[in-house]
């Protein structure tokens, strides 16, 4: 479980969410990826076109990793 810190970062990763870049926005958006009925779903959208911090990014595809 992530912890924030108070000092501009945060302990440990954030459980069950991953982030992927909107190719047509260039925007980050955060995605539920937990076992619930809420699985897949998008969550949030940062404004500010920065990853979202402690967030897991998905891979992409592009690279395949024998």
């Amino acid at each position: 479980m992530a912890t924030n810190t108070g000092n501009n970062h945060r302990d440990g990763s954030v459980d069950d969410r991953t982030q992927v870049k909107n190719p047509a926005t260039g925007k980050w958006t955060k995605r539920d990826r937990s076992d619930g009925d809420k699985a897949g779903e998008f969550i949030d959208v940062k404004s500010d076109g920065e990853p979202f911090k402690g967030v897991a990014k998905e891979p992409d595809g592009r690279r395949n990793r024998d």
